[in-house]
């Protein structure tokens, strides 16, 4: 897409449950190994909003899902990518429908593990915190590469499920909520507005609970990071105080009607990275980032080559595998995630970007 808090921590059990058998012909997809010198934990947890009706099934009030990766001492079972009810419907949903580039058949979606284990005991001490929110319509899942890289460089990442808006976000309670926004928000400007100012308030709240967390957080040192519409709202939480820095992975900075958000209007003090793609590019992005950059400060971007929008999130580390295994051509892998191999030059570009900065905001 061109107060109170409960909160409710996830046990062991549901999110080390076993995966449906595959077939001996599917596919199991493998997320790279973090570099970093930390083993890493993850929690899955509920944060609600009482303040808040849920905007896409105005039912009940706004229940955001988080998943928490960390440094952690001691074991634990590994964590899978996706639930098995999140897998069933991101076969169904994401593969071949909101993505067409990805494969509708031969790939087991549940058998992916993390690298990161469940609820492992936290390493001691307080340590700097990165909130991640995707890109519109995909779950926080597809962005746990570039998570689990940074907290094994000893960072706590944060990423951020947005609930009636994300393809699927499994519970800890093992309730599945699937897409509720209408398919027209990506050309209704109204519903669009809507949609960003859902996101931002979600952040926002999330940033009013961090020291509620189970994992101590060092909130003097906060950064937030995101992918296309994730992208734009991490660029536009960065007015927030609590915020040191952001960066904004292919996100634009207006609203579909052209008006320019407060950060492209009148620009920042604080670092941000602008970061693309040579096959993404277009005249919104320069339009509105050079918005930015136009007011001067720590504002920096930069350009990835032979890469396309989905080269930020885990897809990059999928689509040579299933070329590999025939279940995608070339000119699909370029159109997803461009020809190149990207994986590293993402991970070290967003991990250099917050050492810098968050070192500076100390």
């Amino acid at each position: 897409m061109r107060r109170r808090a409960f909160l409710t921590t996830a046990a062991a059990l549901p999110l080390a449950a076993a995966t449906t058998p595959a077939f001996a012909s599917e596919l199991r997809l493998r997320l790279p190994a973090p570099t970093g010198p930390w083993r890493i934990g993850m929690r899955t947890m509920s944060l609600t909003d009482p303040s808040r009706t849920d905007p896409w099934n105005h039912t009940g009030t706004r229940e955001l899902v988080l998943s928490l990766f960390y440094p952690a001492r001691g074991g634990g079972s590994p964590a899978p990518q996706l639930t098995p009810a999140a897998a069933a419907v991101f076969k169904g949903l994401d593969a071949g429908l909101l993505h067409p580039e990805l494969p509708t058949s031969g790939v087991d979606w549940a058998a992916t593990l993390t690298h990161s284990y469940v609820e492992a005991p936290a390493a001691p001490g307080r340590r700097p915190v990165l909130l991640y929110s995707p890109g519109g319509a995909d779950p926080r899942t597809i962005g746990t590469s570039v998570a689990e890289e940074l907290a094994s460089h000893g960072y706590v990442v944060v990423t951020i499920d947005h609930p009636g808006e994300a393809s699927e976000v499994s519970y800890p309670d093992g309730r599945l909520r699937v897409i509720e926004m209408p398919p027209s928000t990506v050309t209704d400007a109204v519903l669009s507005r809507l949609m960003m100012r859902t996101r931002f308030d979600d952040v926002r709240f999330v940033l009013d609970h961090l020291s509620e967390l189970p994992v101590p957080v060092d909130t003097r040192r906060i950064g937030v990071y995101g992918h296309s519409a994730g992208g734009a709202t991490a660029a536009v939480t960065l007015d927030d105080p609590r915020v040191a820095a952001a960066v904004n992975l292919e996100g634009y900075l207006d609203t579909l009607d052209g008006e320019l958000y407060p950060i492209a209007q009148h620009g920042t003090r604080k670092p941000l990275l602008l970061a693309g793609t040579d096959g993404y590019r277009d005249s919104r992005f320069d339009r509105t980032w050079d918005a930015v950059m136009s007011h001067g400060g720590p504002v920096r971007r930069v350009e990835l080559a032979d890469a396309n929008h989905w080269v930020w999130t885990d897809y990059a580390a999928f689509a040579p595998q299933l070329q590999a295994a025939g279940l995608m051509s070339a000119a699909a892998r370029a159109q997803l995630v461009g020809s190149g191999r990207a994986v590293a030059a993402v991970r070290k570009l967003v991990y250099s970007f917050f050492r810098e900065a968050l070192a500076c905001a100390a």
